[in-house]
């Protein structure tokens, strides 16, 4: 019996297709994958932390973008819920579809991309030079699990009690989970 080899889009097919597509598609390794809609408590933490993002750069360098800005690492495109950038924005292009350099990357979890964002996705994303934050966030209970650029490499700290905050110092910002977490109720 014969298989159907997974085909491999290129970068321009992949760019061309997510531009006329409704949804949003991630590419990674020549292949794409859909976005899939967000729960009542996904929508309500990235509100929050954009909110949050928002008010502590209006007035500097700094600029907080949702998830509608795709961020490029090398060939691979990906739409993290909250980006920031703290110096001169790079895109791909003059469309400004995809940017280059953010400072602040935050995702906020499912069931289904639990994994791959503490994984895959944060090597990918501190890989980037200009990443100085890569903030992951559970939905479905308080936790969060921050690194942090070093001198010496990554530091990981992790959160758990909602009168923690998160400390993103290159936004000047100490983000309080009770804040991340305002009207999300968890399941006992």
């Amino acid at each position: 019996m014969a298989s159907n080899p997974i085909r491999k889009w290129t970068v321009e097919d992949y760019l061309a297709f997510d531009e006329e597509s409704d949804i949003k598609h991630e590419f990674m390794d020549g292949e794409i994958y859909a976005m899939s809609g967000g729960t009542r408590k996904h929508s309500v933490i990235i509100a929050n932390i954009s909110g949050a993002l928002w008010q502590a750069t209006k007035g500097t360098t700094c600029r907080t973008h949702s998830s509608e800005m795709r961020v490029k690492i090398g060939e691979d495109y990906f739409y993290p819920d909250v980006s920031a950038v703290c110096e001169t924005e790079e895109f791909e292009d003059e469309k400004e579809l995809a940017l280059l350099n953010p400072t602040v990357v935050i995702e906020v979890t499912s069931k289904s991309s639990q994994n791959f964002d503490k994984g895959i996705k944060a090597d990918l994303y501190r890989s980037l030079d200009s990443v100085q934050a890569y903030l992951v966030v559970e939905q479905n209970q308080c936790f969060a699990q921050l690194s942090t650029r070093h001198d010496e490499g990554w530091l990981l700290r992790q959160f758990d009690q909602i009168h923690q905050s998160i400390p993103l110092a290159v936004l000047n910002l100490n983000l309080p989970m009770s804040d991340v977490y305002l009207d999300v109720e968890f399941e006992s």
